[in-house]
């Protein structure tokens, strides 16, 4: 079995505001789709197996723009959902709720229909993926497995990776249209890479990803 490869979808006008983003399905900005193409040379040594995509337009236009192709739609890649919190960002949050925070307390459900979701159920939708990815991946072993998705989804999913409970995806910033690789070392899960921009964007502009582009 290869490599997991991680790719955060490009760059949003919600994302780049704040502003929490799970089914609202609002398209890439002109960057976000200049971040897709750059992480196409990331891609270009790769032995790619098989890639799963979000279906939400955002991820599945990631990908088609960073070259990848074949690419199989699963739900289970869908954002946290925020429900209540679609669309606000958390320093409007703490003003109701000052002590709120997405790792421990998830989010709650709308009046309009939204459901909500804890970071277990997020973290079960983690593990179904891994579990589809392990499968698919079984037997190849100089194949790679490509994951196109969201922020706090593969946040999650990487904790899921390590043995971690949901809740420590707290610990990993992740920018948009970065590339990370899980693997493993003498048998165990590990990060091999994580956050990698693409040639060309500063150590300092992906910093200010990472810490400000963190809704997705």
């Amino acid at each position: 079995m290869g490599e997991l490869l991680l790719i955060r979808h490009g760059e949003t006008e919600w994302a780049l505001s704040g502003r929490h983003t799970s089914f609202t399905d609002i398209p890439l900005t002109a960057h976000g789709e200049e971040e897709a193409r750059a992480v196409a040379p990331l891609l270009a040594e790769r032995r790619i197996a098989t890639v799963m995509s979000s279906p939400l337009r955002r991820a599945v236009r990631t990908a088609q723009l960073a070259g990848l192709t074949d690419v199989h739609v699963d739900p289970d890649l869908h954002e946290w959902n925020y429900g209540a919190y679609e669309g606000i960002t958390t320093v409007e949050i703490h003003r109701t709720r000052p002590s709120w925070n997405l790792w421990t307390d998830g989010s709650p459900s709308s009046a309009e229909g939204g459901a909500g979701e804890s970071p277990e159920q997020v973290g079960s939708r983690a593990d179904r993926v891994l579990a589809r990815m392990a499968s698919l991946l079984e037997g190849s072993e100089t194949g790679d497995g490509v994951l196109v998705a969201h922020g706090h989804f593969l946040r999650v999913l990487t904790a899921r990776w390590l043995g971690l409970p949901p809740s420590a995806g707290a610990l990993f910033a992740l920018g948009t249209g970065t590339l990370s690789r899980l693997g493993t070392e003498h048998g165990r899960p590990v990060i091999n890479a994580w956050n990698t921009a693409p040639q060309g964007r500063s150590a300092q502009a992906l910093g200010s990803d990472a810490l400000i582009h963190h809704h997705s």
